[in-house]
């Protein structure tokens, strides 16, 4: 079970990584320590659910991340809200800040995967994003367009940003409100409605307190309007969430869930009706499943003539509704005034209610003086108690800091004395060297003076044969090894061997350094960390190239394979020839590829792990890239719109390139850097805490639904394509940017 003390740790990483205001962390640290001291009897303050929400997403969906189409282009600047119909962002629409010069902020509202999955789902949801641009009234809010982001298929509505606070966090600050700021605060909703259905004949289907939205500057908006209502009912479909055709539960109208004509006006004046009650009472009408007979008690706010116009906004049978939501709100403004009988027995309530507010006062009064001093004596506590959390936590980090520095110096020690060990192997060597030629001369002199004894020319001598024969796989004259298939009916991808060896996996501080100032976030970098030592202690072979378009087509007619995925392996979008690499594979997929591979060779194809990907990678370099600090697009398929550590901008190819079109890496490996993502074996971790260092594949904890992805791709920024940086993403999905290399295992 977290404890305070780790909450608390969670809620800083959120906020140094600019995931959470300074003003939210403090509200939920004080949440978190008010729950965890809060006196016997005293409910504590529930601790609010976004503190468990892990930010972003594989590919994307974080602060700062730029999504959309690549003429329209949006950087997400603030998580707004997050729920079961996705995300809210405020944003920045890059391309009116391109034209104007300042910022144009737009919220973006990111659907789930789960309800786009399918082009019906998807085209669902369009066609309702399209009707709702044709809303055009000051009390709803303005839909502007839909759009789908490329690089992780994301559908996102972009919408008119407000700035204020919705109706539900209206209630639950200021708790229940008189009968006429209510009507006042739902006049405008009504007026929305009615604009909607006398123009295009449409019902919201959803409303509730958190869709309608108060402005600072006092407006109301309506928000949703039915966007929500065909997701949750397209959501229902594929078994997310319970039948029904619209609504939510507790505004939802009895005949919602079997409803099978055309949605009419009956369901919002349901929904308003008990949204009304809510208002004036503090809470809904109607707890869990409604019965036709069940009826709540009249709030003390409505007069009896004023709750019989309610109890008909949520009568069970629609025909017995007012006609509109302005109907409903009219005909309540109208029954004012109570029969005399109700003002007799309202006057005879007021003054028992006088007498039992004077003697609560003088209960509360005390209460509130002992309340006090309990208060205080929890105020000071929680002082104490994060004066030591912190004097803890300085103690740990000093451990830490104590901790890296004793192994900076082991770490010193050892290289070292592998130094050290190397250079008396090689004086050995050479000492063994120079007694063999020694003793290869002397012999030949010896053999020069009895011949000569004997008059006759002495035959040369031999010199002795020194040399290991190699027993392993051996290269062609470039350096390449090939297997061919036992069938004769060609052969596997070209490999060039590897030399075992150390190297230091990660990056260091200056590299990342660079990196953030080249846009990268503070979460990303701090995946290459710790930076360590990796021993390649088996010999290994490498795909000289990432598996192409050919070589997986021979995979496809050889097995009969067939995708799963959106992608389209031999049309993704773009031009690919069979010397492009394959993209649109997952990594099951390239796994059913290695056992084709390994069946018809003989030999045990795999992916490299991570350690050996990014060893192969540097080829003994210690650069962010294996040909330096800096990078262009003669070097490597990229976005060459943007920059890294003062390289120039290049050309943006939109798309693969063939394979070896740019220079190798100094062992004779081609696109390692950019052009496509390539699967490697291992699971998904934040960082290299507890990582082996042999070199072998890391499978053993993480998140056991996601791999690691390695290179960067055509379509992302130069600094995605360091030696050093990981990414992660679903093993179960494909992409038009993610391919795969393989590797070989010699012994």
């Amino acid at each position: 079970m977290q404890t305070a003390r780790d909450k608390i740790r969670e809620l800083r990483a959120l906020h140094e990584d600019g995931l959470l205001s300074q003003q939210e962390f403090d509200s939920r640290k004080n949440a978190i320590l008010d729950a965890e001291y809060a006196p016997p009897g005293r409910v504590p303050t529930p601790m609010p659910a976004a503190i468990h929400i892990k930010m972003g997403t594989e590919i994307g969906l974080m602060q700062g991340q730029e999504i959309g189409p690549q003429n329209r282009r949006y950087r997400l600047e603030r998580l707004i809200a997050h729920g079961g119909m996705g995300q809210v962002w405020q944003a920045t629409d890059l391309a009116t800040h391109a034209e104007l010069g300042h910022s144009a902020m737009v919220a973006l509202k990111i659907l789930p995967p789960q309800l786009t999955q399918s082009a019906s789902h998807a085209k669902l949801l369009i066609e309702e994003a399209t009707q709702a641009r044709r809303l055009a009234h000051e009390h709803i809010v303005r839909v502007y367009e839909w759009a789908q982001d490329p690089a992780t298929a994301s559908y996102f509505i972009i919408m008119e940003c407000l700035e204020g606070e919705d109706l539900d966090s209206l209630l639950a600050r200021d708790g229940p409100l008189p009968l006429e700021p209510a009507l006042a605060l739902l006049t405008p909703v009504a007026e929305a409605l009615q604009y909607a259905w006398d123009k295009h004949k449409l019902v919201h289907r959803d409303i509730k307190p958190g869709n309608v939205f108060v402005t600072k500057k006092g407006e109301v908006k309506l928000l949703d309007f039915g966007i929500a209502a065909r997701a949750r009912s397209s959501a229902s479909s594929i078994g997310l969430e319970a039948p029904a055709n619209s609504g939510t539960a507790g505004y939802r109208a009895p005949e919602a869930g079997t409803l099978q004509r055309q949605p009419g006006r009956a369901l919002d004046v349901y929904a308003v009706a008990v949204m009304l009650y809510q208002m004036v009472e503090g809470h809904i009408p109607f707890e869990g499943a409604r019965s036709a007979l069940h009826e709540p008690p009249r709030p003390e706010a409505l007069t009896e003539r004023q709750w019989q116009v309610l109890q008909s906004g949520f009568a069970w049978d629609p025909e017995q509704r007012p006609a509109s939501v302005g109907a409903l709100l009219q005909a309540l403004r109208e029954a004012v005034g109570p029969t005399p009988e109700e003002l007799a027995v309202e006057q005879a309530a007021a003054r028992a209610k006088e007498e039992r507010r004077l003697a609560q006062l003088a209960v509360r009064r005390k209460a509130e003086a002992e309340a006090a001093a309990a208060a205080q004596l929890v105020k000071d506590k929680q002082r104490r108690e994060q004066e030591a959390i912190e004097r803890a936590e300085a103690e740990v980090a000093k451990r830490e800091r104590k901790e890296a520095l004793r192994q900076q110096l082991l770490e010193r020690r050892e290289a070292d004395a592998a130094k050290a060990r190397l250079a008396k192997e090689e004086a050995q060597r050479k000492a063994l060297q120079a007694k063999a030629v020694a003793a290869y001369r002397s012999e030949q002199e010896r053999a020069r003076a009895e011949q000569a004894t004997r008059g006759v020319d002495a035959p040369s001598v031999a010199p002795p044969a020194n040399l290991p024969v190699p027993d392993g796989p051996v290269a062609d004259t470039e350096g390449v090894l090939r297997d061919r298939f036992h069938d004769g009916s060609g052969s596997g991808p070209e490999l060039v061997l590897i030399p075992t060896g150390r190297f230091q996996m990660g990056s260091n501080e200056l590299e990342r350094r660079k990196a953030m100032e080249a846009g990268s976030q503070l979460s990303w970098v701090e995946r290459e960390t710790p930076q360590h030592w990796v021993g390649i202690e088996q010999p290994l072979a490498m795909g000289r190239y990432p598996v192409t378009v050919g070589q997986w087509r021979q995979f496809v007619r050889a097995t009969g394979w067939q995708s799963q995925g959106e992608v389209n392996w031999a049309a993704p979008g773009f031009r690919q020839a069979d010397d492009h690499p394959v993209v649109g594979v997952t990594w099951y997929d390239a796994q059913q590829y290695l056992r084709w591979l390994s069946e018809m060779t003989g030999q045990a194809y795999r992916l490299p792990s991570e350690a050996e990907w990014e060893y192969a990678c540097r080829a003994g370099t210690k650069t962010a890239f294996s040909f330096g600090d800096e990078i262009n697009t003669a070097l490597a398929n990229y976005d060459g719109n943007y920059t890294y550590n003062g390289s120039p901008k290049g050309e943006y190819r939109q798309g693969t390139t063939p394979a070896g079109t740019f220079p190798p890496n100094p062992w004779g490996l081609f696109d390692m850097h950019g052009n496509v993502w390539e699967w490697v074996q291992d699971v998904v971790h934040d960082n290299y805490e507890g990582a082996p260092n042999t070199g072998v594949a890391w499978e053993e904890g993480g998140d056991q639904s996601r791999r690691i992805l390695r290179g960067g791709s055509w379509l992302y920024n130069p600094r995605y394509l360091r030696s050093a940086l990981r990414n992660g993403f679903s093993a179960a999905l494909s992409n038009d940017i993610v391919g795969f290399r393989v590797a070989r295992t010699l012994i």
